[in-house]
Order: C-alpha cells, then structure tokens, then sequence
C-alpha cells in the first residue's frame, strides 16, 4: 500500500518500520507539493529582495569557502556542482533497511516547505524508495561534522540526473536525516530484541525451576517504574504460572532475581530510543533553514545557519542500548552457568541425567558458557560511551566537531548481535533442563522450544554445539529483522 505524505507529523516510527523495513511506498500529496512550491517560491523572492543577503550554501560556498561570496552568476554555477567528491567514506556497507530510512527521512526538511527545496527534487527524493535496492552507502568512516559524506554516497546519483537550482544539493546533503534513520532502525530492533529476551529468559527462569515469587504482580507497585513493570508482567506471562511441581524453596541467584530488572532497563533505554526517533522523524534540521519571522527587512521570512545536522540524543540513546544489551548478556552467561552447576541449581549436575547410558560423558554442555563469555566480552566493549571525536574533523576551518551518530549506530548493532549469540546460547540449556527434569515447557514458550529442537533434535547428544547455536542465533535474528 502507498503511502501518502503530506505533512512531517505523517512521519513515524511506524512509518519507518512499513517503508524501510517492509518496502512499501510512498507518495507526496498534492499539499506537499505545494508547500514545497511555495517554500522554494519564498527562496527565489528573499534573493530578489535583498540580492546582497548571506545564506550560507546559496549566496556563498559552502565548507571550508564559507566566507567566499557569489555573485549571481556563480550561483547558478554553484547550485550545478555535484557532491561527489565528498562521498569519501569506504568500508562495509549500511543494511539497505538503514538506507531505505535515510531516503525516507530526507524528506523531513522538505515536506512543509523549510528546506526551499525544488519540488521536483523531493519527488526524486521519494521516488527513490520505488526501487528494490538503494545505493550503497558506508557504515565507516562517517567523521564528518555533519552527514554529508554518507548523503553524498546516497544523492550524488540523483543530483546528476536531476540538474539542481539554487539550494537544492545543500537541501540533499545538510540536516541529519542519516542519525534520525539510524536510531529509528535502533529503536525498531530493539522492540523485537527484548521480546526475545524476555522468552529467553523466562525459560531460563522455569528450568532453574526459580521461586515464582521473583516475578510477583505486587512488585510491580512496589519497584514504582513502568518498565519494571512490563518486565515483571512479560516474564509472569511467558512462564504460564510455572509448572504445577514443587519449585525451588529458597531464592535463587541474583542474576536470577533481578532479571526483571535488567529487563526493565533494557526496556527503558529502547523507550528512549522510539522517542528520540519520533521526535527525530519530525525534526527540522536543515542549514540554513527558513524562518517564518516576516518584518519590515525581511518581507518573507529569512534563512538562519543552524546546528540541526548533528544529533546527540541518538547517539545518547544508541548508546543506552547497547549498555542494556551488554548488561544482558551478562546475565545470559550467569544464568547458563548456573543452570549447569548441580550443587547451585539443585538440578541434575551439568543437565546430565545419571541414569543416561554414556553417564557423564553424553551431551556435555559446559562449554558453552564459554563461548557466552566472549559474547559478553565484545558486547562491554561495544558499550562504551560515544563521545565527541576528539580530533577536529577534516582538521581545519569551521567543520571542528564530528558527528559520532554513525558510530554509535555500529556499536548498538554489534552489542544486539552479541545478545542474540548469547540468549541462542542459554536457549538450548534452559530447554534441556526441562527435558532432564520431565518437567514441561509452559504454553507461551512452546514454539520458541520447537524452534530450539528443530535446529538441536538432541539437546542430550554428544555434539559440537557451536554451528548448531549459530543456526540457531541466525533463525533468532530473523525474528529481529523480519524481511
């Protein structure tokens, strides 16, 4: 189904997830048309009005020929300049989702008419998103104060066929449509990746056979936090009340007991990051960008530089994500030792049943918390802070501060490819402490459990469990990113 455009409240997260993620296309109204008309129509008269006026990237360069002034002439000359040679980044590429949300939240700047852009640039713009894939744009070495490296890589194509007027290639570059796709992508992946969690977890929870009272609706006033209490309510839901046998009589440990609450903060920072990603959907951040301040000097209205193009409340959010997916992985790892460690669990030593022929020797799992081990290694590393790059980038003239949004992005990415490895591998243990228990796996999680013996029919077997968990880790991560 099309979807139709008309104003920037049209844009949401929602949105992104139907476009970006699923491939559905869009349309611009006959209203955005026009007001895009009209906003490049207030262009072409403040020029008129005031031929000496000062927009930057119109009436002079841009960049580092900032200061330079052009005269009628060179503008023209100016506006035709292709942004090629700053698609100067290389290395491994965005995931074509990532890219279909850039395009998509370009058009931000122009639907209203702030941007001046020529209508028939933007149509351009939105057409892109009709093609089944989008141009190739890196991941790395985005160091440029704002996004015009990874915009350049996106537009230059356009702007070659296309032959731009005044402002336009400025319209396609500036603003920070790059950071608003790359948090919505976060936050997007974030709402399927604790769903995950969460299962996981509440199966870990039922095969440690833990104490119910961990997860007791009357936490959820006394811990006074909504996300604690989805994170208690989720986990009680999934576990079904738990089986009917007799369940462990004093607490288990604390990596079970505040499961819950890493749950909650999980679930707060990917509420940050939805947030940030709606108001980021709906944020003018072009430069320069028209004011509607309309006086006796300015007839209609005036372009303002601004700082629009660099986003730190996503990196902040980015940032808070892959933390809380560090944080997990940590307790994925103590959970997987824990289930396996008999004189901890209560249950058979190393899920190994003593009357199974083959005795210790069959389906040894202790490894395997290992392996968690690095995930969670990697993912720590990943979730440190994303600060200002400290080195002016180009290092010289007016472009001394970097955007580190691209980098925070890759980070998330790689901390959430770290939990998935993880949750994939405590996923088999949790279901083989069922199985060596005869105890059953409670209704809401029992096609997660399928999934798990379709991909390891015997949990008990002696087997390299690595490959197996990796299939299984790639089968979790579709559910993540659904095509």
């Amino acid at each position: 189904m099309t979807r139709i455009l008309s104003t920037r409240t049209d844009l949401t997260l929602d949105l992104v997830c139907e476009v970006a993620w699923k491939g559905e296309p869009i349309a611009l109204s006959p209203e955005a048309m026009a007001a895009m008309a009209s906003g490049r129509d207030r262009l072409v008269r403040i020029l008129e009005h005031d031929p000496d006026i000062t927009i930057y990237g119109v009436t002079t360069g841009a960049g580092q020929m900032a200061r330079t002034k052009l005269n009628p002439e060179e503008r023209k000359g100016w506006a035709k300049m292709t942004p090629v040679g700053a698609a100067a980044s290389w290395g491994h590429l965005l995931p074509d989702r990532v890219v279909r949300a850039i395009v998509l939240a370009r058009l931000t700047n122009f639907i209203e008419g702030q941007a001046a852009v020529s209508p028939e640039i933007a149509a351009g713009v939105a057409a892109m998103l009709d093609d089944a894939e989008q141009p190739q744009v890196p991941a790395m070495g985005q160091g440029g104060a704002g996004e015009i490296l990874s915009l350049s890589h996106l537009f230059t194509d356009l702007v070659e066929r296309i032959k731009p007027e005044e402002k336009d290639v400025m319209c396609l570059v500036n603003g920070s449509p790059s950071a608003t796709a790359l948090v919505c992508d976060a936050a997007l992946a974030s709402r399927n990746r604790l769903d995950l969690a969460a299962r996981v977890l509440a199966l870990s929870f039922e095969g440690f056979n833990a104490p119910l009272g961990h997860v007791d609706a009357a936490l959820e006033d006394y811990w006074n936090n909504p996300h604690d209490r989805w994170a208690l309510s989720t986990l009680r839901t999934f576990i079904d009340g738990g089986h009917d046998g007799e369940r462990r009589p004093y607490q288990a440990p604390v990596s079970y007991r505040i499961a819950p609450r890493m749950l909650g903060q999980a679930r707060r920072a990917a509420s940050m990051a939805s947030e940030v990603a709606e108001e980021s959907l709906q944020a003018v951040t072009d430069n320069p960008v028209w004011i509607d301040a309309v006086d006796d000097d300015h007839p209609h209205g005036r372009f303002v530089s601004t700082g629009g193009y660099h986003n730190p409340h996503a990196v902040l959010a980015m940032d808070s994500l892959s933390a809380a997916y560090a944080n997990l992985c940590v307790i994925a790892e103590r959970h997987g030792a824990k289930l396996l460690d008999g004189k901890v669990s209560l249950l058979p030593d190393q899920l190994i049943d003593p009357e199974a022929e083959d005795g210790f020797r069959r389906g040894y799992m202790g490894c395997i918390p290992m392996a968690q081990t690095g995930y969670e290694e990697e993912a720590r590393l990943q979730a440190q802070a994303t600060l200002l790059p400290g080195s002016e980038s180009g290092g010289f003239g007016q472009n001394d501060v970097a955007s580190p949004v691209f980098l925070a992005w890759s980070k998330q990415e790689r901390a959430g490819h770290c939990l998935d490895m993880a949750l994939a591998s405590l996923a088999p243990i949790a279901l083989r402490a069922l199985d060596v228990t005869k105890r059953p796996v409670p209704t809401p999680l029992e096609s997660l459990a399928a999934m798990i013996r379709e991909v390891l029919p015997d949990l008990a077997g002696r087997q390299p469990f690595g490959p197996a968990i990796g299939d299984l880790a790639e089968r979790l991560r579709a559910e993540i990113y659904p095509s």
